[in-house]
């Protein structure tokens, strides 16, 4: 299929962030200083941001329609077959643009490598032209990422780039019952943390640097984090500081889920359970009492241009 437009995907900055709060500038920078921060920070910020944006979008003058959207306006924007998605932004967005779209290629183009570090991020705005018409002439190197998917007892799905996370709305303990592996028992927690290859170095390497630190208070030691490869079809699933009590168990607490497996999750809370994919609170699934979630690897891929092979 021929590719036709080019989307690309920004977010605001933290300066865009806090006019929007403050209504201008001056009283943004006002309330910064005024609390001892750096105002110059965002501003530099907010200025290498523009100038990487006007860099890409001069650059892609490739005879394709051109259009630029607001990562906000991802959950409701409908994407074609026929579309390349460049993401400008840090690590996070591309996680957050790949659950929307259905397998279009994407190139995640760093706008700040002094800020960034950018594992999911191969080009910077001068070569993602490059990576656009090769992706035209078929000889793009493409890497293909496993997602994560939750389907309700409802009917209702979502997916995941990096993780996904089922517990409470608010610091409170989540309660339901989790079934893996044969195995099934009450549990109450702060939430269960399912994560992707892909993710296995972000939500996931947190916990275990928790863990890790635990151990080494008790005088013991643990192994090195679990990650996997982003083609891996295998998820890693945590549960967060679970409480054992007369009616709940901590006995299934990690696990990886294996092609074919699901985690299965029965909420037993009246309200506030959710479940939410790579961070984004905003975009979320109900998980009350009489829903049951269904967590596995999703058939659902996300293709990410690559620079040059893994």
């Amino acid at each position: 299929m021929a590719l036709e437009k080019i989307i690309i995907v920004t977010r605001k900055t933290r300066l865009q962030e806090l006019v929007e709060r403050f209504n201008t500038k001056a009283q943004a920078q006002f309330y910064i200083e005024h609390a001892g921060g750096s105002f110059s920070d965002y501003e530099l910020e907010d200025d290498e941001y523009r100038r990487s944006f006007d860099q890409l979008n001069r650059s892609l003058d490739l005879g394709l329609k051109l259009q630029v959207i607001d990562r906000d306006f991802l959950p409701t924007f409908m994407f074609m077959p026929q579309d390349i998605i460049i993401t400008l932004g840090q690590d996070g967005l591309v996680a957050n643009a790949a659950k929307y779209v259905n397998g279009q290629p994407i190139v995640a183009v760093n706008p700040s490598p002094r800020i960034f570090d950018g594992v999911l991020l191969p080009f910077l705005p001068s070569s993602a032209a490059g990576a656009v018409d090769r992706l035209l002439h078929e000889k793009a190197i493409l890497r293909s990422v496993t997602m994560a998917e939750v389907k309700l007892s409802d009917g209702q799905r979502l997916v995941a780039f990096n993780d996904l996370f089922i517990g409470p709305k608010t610091h409170v303990s989540a309660r339901y019952r989790i079934a893996w592996a044969g195995k099934s028992e009450p549990q109450s927690s702060s939430g269960v943390l399912v994560s992707t290859g892909a993710g296995s170095t972000g939500w996931l390497s947190s916990i275990f640097n928790m863990t890790r630190g635990v151990a080494t208070l008790t005088g013991q030691t643990l192994g090195s984090a679990a990650r996997l490869e982003w083609e891996d079809t295998r998820l890693v699933f945590v549960v967060r500081e679970p409480f054992a009590s007369k009616h709940s168990h901590a006995q299934i607490v990690a696990g990886m889920i294996a092609p074919g497996e699901e985690l299965v999750l029965e909420s037993l809370m009246p309200s506030g359970g959710v479940i939410f994919s790579d961070g984004i609170e905003a975009d979320f699934l109900q998980f009350n009492s009489g829903v049951t979630a269904a967590v596995r690897a999703s058939n659902q891929r996300a293709h990410l241009v690559m620079e040059k092979a893994a």
